[in-house]
């Protein structure tokens, strides 16, 4: 009879690691971090265009069309009001064009349902169709000051190299781990330069490809260090 092996499950990172983490990535972020308009407002729809336009799409492409985007439409209630058609030309060339119209359906449903402002509970945010996991954190977040998790593709990258090191990555399991990581991480308290942090740090430091290994405030306790 042949016994197979047990694949070892992940663990979450211990206190003193999580405490570590997070200090050496604020002390990065304090030197490193991105000046975008976004991180400049707390109003939830304007962090919500930034947060759906960046989706699929690189900063340098979104900056000029966030700006062009919210000086035609400031508010979910000039957004509801739009023609389809507007609405569609107004956001090309980003491609991708289910989230123009994704977008344009949450400014109606605001302003039909609540009053022309996002709810900010992560139930009702979620009840959006186009607004998952991901993006009610960011809002949640970055908008109403509340301890919430992300993950996105940056994010997923730097805690998978820094915390687990094998396994697929992509895969359903580990995205559910990797939410956990996550959570597990964020601090008490500066949680908006927190998440800020972990995107610009994927964004800019540890990237897809060539990631800037040999300068790296983490490489002491990087689990895939040195990545090969």
């Amino acid at each position: 009879m042949i016994i197979k092996a047990r694949t070892r499950q992940p663990t979450l990172p211990r206190p003193a690691d999580r405490q570590w983490f997070r200090r050496r990535l604020l002390e990065w972020y304090r030197r490193h971090g991105r000046d975008l308009p976004w991180r400049k407002t707390s109003d939830p729809y304007h962090i919500l265009v930034s947060e759906i336009m960046l989706q699929q799409t690189q900063v340098d492409r979104v900056l000029p069309k966030y700006h062009e985007w919210l000086g035609k439409y400031p508010t979910l209630e000039a957004l509801a009001d739009a023609p389809d058609a507007d609405v569609a030309t107004t956001w090309r060339p980003l491609g991708y064009n289910v989230r123009p119209r994704r977008l344009h359906a949450i400014a109606r449903e605001s302003v039909t349902r609540y009053g022309g402002q996002l709810p900010s509970d992560e139930e009702t945010l979620r009840s959006f169709k186009g607004i998952g996991e991901y993006t009610a954190g960011a809002v949640l977040s970055f908008a109403f000051g509340q301890r919430k998790a992300i993950l996105d593709t940056n994010v997923a990258r730097v805690l998978f190299r820094m915390f687990v090191a094998s396994g697929d990555p992509k895969s359903h399991a580990m995205k559910r781990h990797l939410w956990e990581v996550s959570r597990t991480v964020l601090p008490m308290r500066h949680v908006f330069d927190f998440n800020q942090a972990l995107m610009d740090f994927g964004a800019t430091r540890c990237t897809a490809r060539k990631p800037g290994c040999p300068e790296c405030p983490m490489q002491s306790r990087c689990a895939s260090y040195p990545l090969r």
